[in-house]
């Protein structure tokens, strides 16, 4: 399907402050997933769509904090897998829905996960007896929501890493990436097997993506993240207004 080049142009925009938002504190895909849908993409495509895109953003973030020494291969592989697996199960199952009953659902988990970003982030807690399980279990768990819908994973993920792993926040930022870039990754390869993505939308939001990580990987390793969560929360619930709106009108 074609959109238009002033549609595309908007929704490549969206995507880059999008990565940006994603490496500092998670929840990018709670701008380009309504994004999507509010350009008239159908929502099985838009999923796929989605995937497409953000897969280049996390990776760009992982690379970023590798390259800054913030990742450990003992944890990070078989989160890498975990995650990947669970993913694929995800996206094997939101496959099987009704299309018609599809776009209620993710406006649904729109709202949720939009609240779930907005929730207080935890103090690191202690680190469990048996980290590397701990970790491996919450990629599985995290990336199957991720294969499924997707919006609010690195949030989910960082927090995730924190409190049930014992992280810092870097390294919870870190190990987040590495996650989130193995759920998109099995996303994308099922998405894609199926004809679910429309590369002449997902290939410029890429793009952006890309950039948008890499600035905001270097973000978090300067100074932090501030405020971007809060102005992302505020622009998805506006489009998710607008959905509900187009859905109920």
């Amino acid at each position: 399907m074609d959109v238009g080049l002033g549609t595309t142009l908007v929704l490549t925009a969206v995507a880059l402050i999008a990565g940006f938002v994603d490496a500092i504190a998670g929840g990018g895909g709670l701008l380009t997933l309504p994004a999507l849908l509010t350009a008239g993409v159908p929502a099985p495509l838009a999923l796929g769509t989605n995937k497409g895109q953000s897969v280049f953003g996390s990776a760009a973030a992982t690379a970023r904090f590798a390259r800054a020494g913030k990742l450990g291969p003992r944890r990070s592989g078989p989160a890498f897998v975990a995650g990947f697996a669970g993913s694929l199960a995800g996206a094997i199952a939101v496959s099987q829905l009704d299309p018609s009953a599809l776009k209620p659902l993710l406006i649904a988990l729109l709202v949720v996960a939009a609240v779930l970003v907005l929730l207080p982030r935890p103090a690191a807690a202690a680190p469990p007896r048996r980290p590397l399980v701990v970790a491996t279990a919450v990629a599985l768990v995290i990336g199957a929501y991720d294969g499924f819908f997707g919006p609010g994973t690195g949030t989910l993920l960082i927090v995730g890493f924190l409190w049930l792993v014992g992280d810092d926040a870097a390294g919870a930022s870190a190990n987040a990436k590495v996650v989130n870039f193995a759920s998109n990754l099995a996303a994308v390869v099922w998405f894609g097997a199926h004809g679910a993505i429309v590369w002449s939308i997902s290939l410029p939001m890429a793009a952006g993506q890309f950039v948008g990580g890499l600035l905001g990987a270097q973000l978090v390793l300067t100074r932090g993240g501030g405020v971007v969560r809060l102005a992302a929360v505020a622009v998805a619930l506006a489009l998710v207004a607008k959905l509900t709106w187009q859905v109920v009108a």
